[in-house]
């Protein structure tokens, strides 16, 4: 009995222990491989490979963000992520526009966290501890109604998870400052919005990607493949390009490319379980 005891006991705490977050300190792997390596699935839901993470681009600046564990964290909620019947385990939003949060986000879902704080201009802190995933956010300013400016009224949110730090960048509407970037330390992989306007100019979408460097960028926000095709033209020269047919690729530490990448993701909705 005593033995049997044991080793309940050690498979049990084997079994956590798999589900566990593999700690972060937001910096790449010196001697990644060459080039990405995808894995190809037959759909978002397959299994992840351990100490992998699935990044999916449902639309504009949604993406599926799923663990091996599978949890899964949507990036800009706005209230409709396919047809599945999938309930996210947390969604973070950003109210510069409709089409990054809503007002009514599905009641099941366990964490939501907005982009802003509760009054205006007071900025909101997040640091959600999910095991298997970490999510903080910073804070950044955005452009409000007539000119104006709302303080703290978008976030960064970074998604620590099986050893990488992803950022998403959200509606972003000023180069983050040095103490903002310094907050959102080394992130292996970035979405940024890439539409010229809306968002950020250009100009400074591409030092902001330089100065982050990245192992991974995926352009999001884009209405047409001329603003994407301009944005690619402008970095090529320090990124590589990679262009993807699907919605979805597969990353780890181990397969994070040696010079940094601008990987072209195609959105696709979320469909089946």
């Amino acid at each position: 009995m005593i033995r049997l005891a044991l080793a309940l006991i050690l498979a049990l705490a084997t079994s956590a222990a798999a589900q566990t977050r593999q700690p972060s300190h937001c910096i790449a792997v010196a001697d990644a491989a060459p080039r990405l390596e995808y894995l190809q699935h037959s759909s978002w839901s397959a299994p992840v490979e351990e100490h992998s993470v699935r990044i999916h681009y449902i639309t504009h600046a949604s993406f599926l963000i799923r663990t091996p564990g599978g949890l899964n964290a949507v990036t800009d909620y706005s209230g409709f992520i396919g047809d599945t019947a999938m309930v996210p385990d947390v969604v973070t939003m950003n109210h510069a526009h409709s089409t990054h949060w809503t007002t009514a986000p599905d009641n099941r879902i366990p964490h939501i966290l907005p982009g802003w704080g509760e009054t205006h201009g007071a900025g909101v802190d997040h640091y959600l501890d999910l095991d298997e995933m970490l999510v903080r956010n910073v804070s950044t300013d955005i452009r409000s109604a007539f000119g104006g400016r709302e303080d703290e009224g978008n976030s960064i949110f970074v998604f620590e998870v099986a050893g990488l730090c992803v950022g998403h960048l959200g509606h972003l509407h000023h180069e983050p400052t040095d103490a903002q970037y310094a907050a959102l330390g080394r992130l292996d992989v970035l979405m940024v919005p890439v539409d010229g306007g809306y968002t950020l100019p250009l100009d400074t979408v591409i030092r902001v990607v330089d100065r982050l460097r990245s192992s991974v960028v995926i352009p999001m926000h884009w209405f047409s493949d001329r603003a994407l095709d301009r944005f690619l033209a402008d970095v090529s020269d320090t990124f590589a390009v990679e262009r993807r047919d699907g919605p979805s690729m597969d990353v780890s530490l181990r397969t994070l490319p040696s010079r940094p990448t601008v990987v072209v993701l195609r959105p696709e909705w979320l469909r089946g379980d």
